[in-house]
């Protein structure tokens, strides 16, 4: 399947579940499953699926761009994590010296942003990308591209020492932002409108750069795998700290995690590629394992109808379950687990368009909108990646690009312009609401999708069709010694799935499946909001 990221073109809190209820009658103890995580995976929960690509200007905006905004704090909400895209002219105007609160290029206020994301339980991860512009002047007039390889011109792609200064911007970035807080401020430079500031504890993730393998952009722009593994050896700890005492993440802050780019082609020779660069210029650690400079691994997949082996363009965006989103999955799965540990990984774009001029356009599928279609497909995206071992999922993105365009990734947005929940936000709301504790625990069957969930002991199911027909069908679940089923419905414009309260026969259920999800438990979820 060819999968094109938005670097084409551009581009709540943490709602805990807690169970006051026991359950009365107990839940299915069910431990026939045809599939598990491989390896030594262990499941995420639910809440880990929900997240949302957003840039600064969807916390602050006009009339002063260093206060956050209620508005679209509200929108926020509704998300788990946000992936950050963060421009690298941001943090270095002007090489060497360094701007935070406010930023230099637009009087944003990360610490304040940030602190925000932190209270209210949003996990940030922060995709430091483009070139800036004291940088790219070094290029010629007619090869300046913000998205060229993040070197000065003439530089050696495969030479760690030719990323240096985006290894000196990391460092300065954990040392704010990580989690160590003896970090010798000597080594910090500011701008005079910014305070030196280290330790904060608001950041616990870094990405480097965005789709590294940019080959529509020509060779200024495109690292292969080996290339950008030098590159990440510079990002991750100066290159074994060889570059510097101020050169690279782990040298500010050990704890921070380094995510690679995320993938625009998701391709696993691409990281085998990173992963023999390593192993040869980088050796094996004390426990044997190669000396990776990552620490997750990240890729974007975007579901559609287009197809490699046949050259066949993408027209529409697809149901996951019908396109390779989940043989992709288990290629990135399987690669982690014989080369780097089970590592764990990622999908940080993701999403579907609702003009139905996009080649990435959800469809009007019956009597649903393309809105509904939307929150039904990101859902089971979500819902396939929890069952498939990825660790973390971001949707593309969190207001549309240009409302207005059929161009690819330009409506692919989750609310809509007045900061107002779209259906799948509604959906992705209501889900991480209830069952957002919930991991994955197997696979009963496959059509209708009939998937396990755990969480301190009680049972949750999941049932869908997995199609993009309208279907539906019958399936008969066993809830153990449950005598009632409560089954939760996502229902758009609202704050709460719709429930219905059925008595089971010594502990069996019909339920008519459809293509939107329905989750159901042997007890009332509602009680415990």
């Amino acid at each position: 399947m060819r999968n094109i990221g938005p670097g084409i073109i551009m581009r709540i809190p943490f709602l805990t579940f807690l169970l006051v209820l026991v359950c009365l009658n107990g839940c299915s103890q069910n431990d026939h499953h045809d599939s598990r995580l491989p390896g030594n995976i262990q499941a995420a929960p639910l809440s880990n699926y929900f997240g949302v690509n957003a840039f600064e200007w969807d916390f602050e905006g006009a009339p002063d761009p260093t206060r956050l905004d209620p508005t679209r704090l509200n929108a926020i909400k509704n998300f788990t994590g946000i992936r950050h895209y963060m421009d690298w002219e941001k943090l270095e105007p002007a090489e060497g010296v360094y701007t935070f609160n406010p930023t230099e290029n637009g009087s944003w206020n990360y610490d304040t942003m940030y602190q925000w994301c932190n209270s209210h339980g949003i996990e940030v991860l922060a995709c430091l990308k483009s070139v800036p512009p004291w940088m790219l002047v070094s290029w010629p007039q007619d090869q300046r591209d913000n998205e060229n390889v993040p070197v000065r011109f003439g530089k050696d792609f495969a030479v760690p020492s030719s990323y240096i200064e985006q290894g000196k911007v990391a460092f300065q970035y954990a040392a704010r932002y990580g989690s160590n807080k003896n970090v010798d401020p000597h080594l910090l430079h500011t701008d005079p409108s910014n305070m030196v500031r280290t330790g904060l504890g608001l950041i616990r993730y870094i990405e480097c750069d965005n789709e590294r393998d940019k080959w529509w952009k020509g060779p200024k722009a495109y690292q292969t795998g080996r290339q950008y593994a030098a590159n990440l050896s510079a990002f991750y700890d100066g290159n074994k700290n060889t570059m510097g005492p101020c050169v690279g993440v782990k040298n500010a802050d050990p704890s921070m995690k380094v995510v690679m780019a995320g993938l625009a082609k998701p391709e696993t020779d691409y990281v085998k590629g990173m992963i023999d660069w390593s192993l040869e210029h980088r050796g094996r650690r004390p426990d044997g394992s190669v000396d990776l400079p990552w620490d997750i691994i990240n890729y974007h997949y975007y579901c559609n109808d287009a197809d490699y082996d046949t050259h066949k363009k993408q027209t529409s965006g697809y149901a996951p379950e019908l396109t390779n989103a989940a043989t992709t999955a288990n290629k990135f799965v399987a690669i982690a687990r014989q080369y780097a540990k089970d590592m764990p990984v990622w999908v940080t774009e993701t999403g579907y368009d609702l003009n139905q001029e996009s080649p990435q356009k959800a469809m009007i599928i019956n009597d649903k909108t393309v809105l509904e279609t939307q929150a039904d497909w990101c859902l089971r995206t979500s819902l396939l990646y929890a069952s498939s071992g990825i660790q973390k999922v971001f949707f593309y993105e969190l207001v549309d690009d240009n409302p207005m365009a059929g161009t690819v990734f330009a409506t692919c947005g989750l609310i809509n312009a007045d900061r107002t929940r779209r259906p799948v936000a509604d959906f992705f709301y209501q889900t991480n609401k209830l069952f957002g504790a919930y991991t994955y625990a197997g696979t009963i069957n496959k059509d209708p999708v009939v998937d396990k969930y755990t969480s301190n002991g009680l049972f949750m199911f999941v049932l869908l069709i997995p199609d993009q027909k309208g279907r539906a069908a019958s399936y008969t679940l066993d809830l153990g010694n449950a005598q009632t089923a409560y089954i939760y419905k996502p229902k758009p414009g609202g704050n709460d799935m719709d429930v219905v309260k059925k008595n089971t026969a010594n502990g069996k259920i019909e339920i008519t499946v459809t293509e939107t999800p329905l989750f159901v438990t042997g007890y009332d979820c509602v009680i415990s909001r």
